[in-house]
């Protein structure tokens, strides 16, 4: 009869709140565990109530701006909670083109806690539990809404090799989430990048299990380490589970080929260590693995999950459950798909939409026996933990810290850490600064501030963003730059080299800032679940980014003829690539006197860009990801299984930069390796670096191991440990690098981890083709 009542009260659109309130049910006790307030609320919901607490709509239409310091719930979100009770809204702060949301009609930090606040009471007071909801944000460099800190993206974070810097980062974007209302922050991204064709590479640490484990592990960390109880820490979401990077043709979302053995023994790791790290929630990917879609993919949902012991939740990518259905084909319909992936583990749908099918297949008997309740209580035992039930609301003042200055300064501080030489003839960087010196800079990406950076960015206020334009003049205020842009990085339409080339046959030097764009505009076309979409139509700068995949890597528009022109001026070329993926270098490395990559550097980027031009920072960047010389090579990665690779018809093998590749102003010397076996299976490592040169600077000290002989087919090489060192000019450090038995493991024919016995190759250096020492250790 109770629920009769309870029944009729929702259809006329009455508000139950007070009628649930009587009841004092356990689960409002916050004395008692966990697992019982858990167990005696799902006791009391309804197959519809359940349903609703694993729905995730997207949240940027769920509010209105009703004055500067008013935000109430819109129509539509009351029409979907009457609809679904739904537990969690995605991107609820979001703003950029394709959610249409501006700097003038999207949320301050302010006006988005006011936002989350009305939200959790209009649930609170309009639903028969008043479970509070849970706010997810996008947050892979930086959360993804106005005011907030933009860190460089994943690629440039991972070329700083330097986790307890990504653990601050982490640090500063929890706050800046939790401080606006939000729960869950989608990063980091760990997919391994073997094909910088993809157009998400920017997103990624790079090629390397150890190096994005460690990254992303540290940034997880940062983010609270899994103890909701701090009031800083978020669910961090690990996107995008599993092999996503490695489509077929570089195309996103397409088939990946990856065998079982390379899945557990590179894909699997980063996000094992991840987990272990405290990450409680876990992203599914568009791409299909041996013919099973990963949003349905049971085997690495659940099974491989519980095996490490996860005690979060799995959430899909926009729409990838009605993917099952529509793009892979094994569904026949979008109720199939969703009992499907329910049933693989798939707890949460984000984009909402597919598991509201879930109601009618649990009436079917489409779903396993307990599929939906240890879904929901997946859920609800975070909302518990995070303190919601008790303290649903923050304090709007608070989130006046958002964008704050030390987060400023740990932007800068990442970016500096991120640059990454690559040439430098003739020791021309760092330049001579005389009075009367003049400069010519020159480029698509020279005066840019979206061009800085990559996808997953809100709107800038003016002046937030420093380009490199604006980074020269700050750091040397006494010299001349001219600033003559030269061409777009696609639009041929309007050029103006002749003009590039005047201003560099009157300077001292010529800076040419080129690459690519991940930068979003109002005239690009999005699909459903937000990717850009290619249109021929209109030509904007974006060659990045989710959607924009690459069939070559080459510098687009004329920027290949602009570089040409100023090099046959005679004037000393430095070459600064911006971009989002490992463009192609051969011109700029056979003809640039001095060249670098910034990646996509953040909000900071021309401060440190200039800064390490004018020697007051020196580089110490290190690739993550390998530098191809042509498309032909692809895949082309440092770690990749024997045998050795041969010589093309038309050219060498081996990459143009390898892996962990950099250079510094000043010189490194190694020496003194010592192997230290120690009586629990462990080895100690240790090698003296010296600072050789005559500057102060960092080096990124790498150790590799391959065995002699193992039972299955090994990397010729892989990255075992690496540690940022800064040594002052004239002096030396020793480095102890302290191996785990689990180094020496392989994964052996029975797919199980093995201990391989016998000689393993120890080997020291500056990057995975600079080898500095090598000695030899018996397993």
């Amino acid at each position: 009869m109770k629920k009769i009542y309870t029944a009729l009260l929702f259809s006329l659109g009455i508000t139950v709140a007070s009628y649930a309130r009587t009841e004092k049910g356990a689960y409002l006790d916050a004395n008692l565990p966990t697992e019982q307030r858990v167990a005696d609320l799902l006791s009391r919901m309804t197959v519809e109530e359940k349903v609703g607490q694993l729905l995730c709509p997207l949240g940027w239409e769920m509010y209105e701006i009703t004055g500067p310091k008013s935000v109430e719930v819109s129509q539509k979100f009351k029409d979907l909670i009457q609809q679904t009770e739904a537990g969690m809204l995605w991107a609820t702060y979001r703003a950029d083109p394709w959610t249409r949301k501006t700097l003038d009609n999207g949320l301050t930090p302010e006006q988005a806690a006011r936002a989350g606040n009305a939200i959790q009471k209009y649930v609170i007071e309009n639903t028969r539990f008043g479970i509070p909801v849970f706010l997810a944000e996008e947050a892979p460099h930086g959360h993804m809404a106005i005011g907030t800190t933009v860190f460089p993206t994943g690629l440039g974070m991972a070329a700083t090799w330097n986790p307890e810097l990504m653990h601050t980062v982490g640090e500063i974007i929890g706050r800046e989430v939790r401080s606006q209302g939000g729960h869950i922050s989608y990063g980091p991204v760990l997919d391994l990048s073997r094909d910088p064709r993809w157009s998400r590479v920017e997103e990624t640490f790079g090629e390397d299990p150890l190096l994005a484990g460690r990254m992303g592990g540290a940034m997880v960390g940062g983010l609270g380490g899994g103890d909701l109880s701090k009031p800083n820490s978020t669910i961090a979401t690990l996107k995008h589970f599993l092999a996503y990077a490695v489509p077929e043709g570089g195309q996103n979302g397409n088939y990946s080929v990856v065998g079982k053995r390379d899945l557990l023994q590179n894909f699997l790791p980063p996000f094992r260590e991840a987990v272990d790290s405290g990450a409680l929630s876990i992203m599914s990917s568009y791409n299909s693995i041996d013919g099973i879609p990963c949003t349905s993919n049971k085997e690495i949902l659940f099974d491989v999950t519980t095996d490490w012991g996860f005690k979060g939740f799995v959430v899909s990518d926009l729409y990838s459950i009605e993917g099952i259905h529509e793009t892979h084909h094994v569904a026949p319909t979008i109720e199939d798909a969703a009992a499907m992936a329910l049933n693989a583990g798939l707890d949460v749908d984000l984009g909402g939409d597919a598991y509201r099918n879930l109601v009618s297949a649990a009436r079917s008997g489409k779903l396993d026996s307990g599929a939906l309740d240890r879904a929901v209580g997946r859920v609800l035992t975070l909302k518990f933990e995070m303190g919601l039930f008790e303290n649903p609301y923050v304090k709007p003042e608070s989130a006046r810290s958002v964008g704050g200055f030390r987060s400023g300064e740990v932007a800068r501080e990442v970016a500096r850490q991120s640059i990454t030489l690559l040439k430098n003839e003739g020791n021309l960087l760092p330049l001579e600064v005389r009075p009367s010196m003049k400069i010519a800079l020159v480029g698509p990406n020279a005066d840019n501030a979206y061009n800085m950076l990559g996808d997953y960015t809100a709107p800038q206020p003016e002046g937030r963003v420093v380009t490199v334009l604006d980074g020269l003049r700050r750091q040397q205020p006494g010299i001349e730059v001219k600033y003559v842009k030269g061409c777009a990085v696609r639009d041929t339409s309007t050029a103006d080299i002749a003009a590039a080339v005047r201003a560099a046959r009157e300077a001292d030097v010529v800076i040419a800032v080129v690459g690519g764009s991940s930068a979003r505009d109002f005239k690009t076309s999005y699909k459903e679940t937000g990717a850009a979409v290619v249109d021929a139509t209109t030509v904007s700068d974006m060659e990045c980014g989710e959607g924009y995949d690459r069939e070559t890597l080459d510098l687009l528009g004329l920027q290949p003829q602009l570089l040409k022109a100023l090099k046959e001026t005679g004037t000393p070329l430095v070459v600064v690539y911006i971009e989002g993926r490992p463009l192609e270098k051969e011109w700029a490395a056979e003809n640039a006197d001095a060249l670098l990559t910034a990646y996509y550097p953040g909000q900071e980027g021309g401060n440190a860009i200039a800064e390490v031009i004018f020697g007051k920072y020196n580089p110490a960047g290190r690739l993550p990801i390998t530098v191809p010389r042509s498309v032909g090579q692809i895949p082309v990665y440092y770690n990749r299984r024997a045998p050795q690779l041969h010589p093309y018809v038309e050219g060498d093998a081996s990459p143009r930069y390898p892996f962990g590749y950099g250079l510094s102003y000043t010189t490194f010397d190694y020496s003194g390796l010592n192997l230290l076996p120690g009586d629990d299976g462990t080895l100690t490592v240790e090698a003296t670096v010296t600072n050789s040169g005559d500057r102060d600077g960092e080096e990124v000290v790498q150790l590799y191991l391959h065995p002699e002989y193992a039972a299955t087919v090994q990397p010729l090489m892989r990255l075992a440990d690496f540690r940022r060192v800064s040594i002052p000019k004239g002096e030396s450090r020793k480095v102890c690098f302290t191996l785990p038995v689990s180094a020496f493991e392989i994964i052996g024919p029975d797919y199980k981890p093995m201990l391989q016995k016998g000689s393993w190759d120890i080997m020291v250096g500056a990057s995975s083709a600079d080898i500095r020492l090598k000695g030899s250790h018996v397993m």
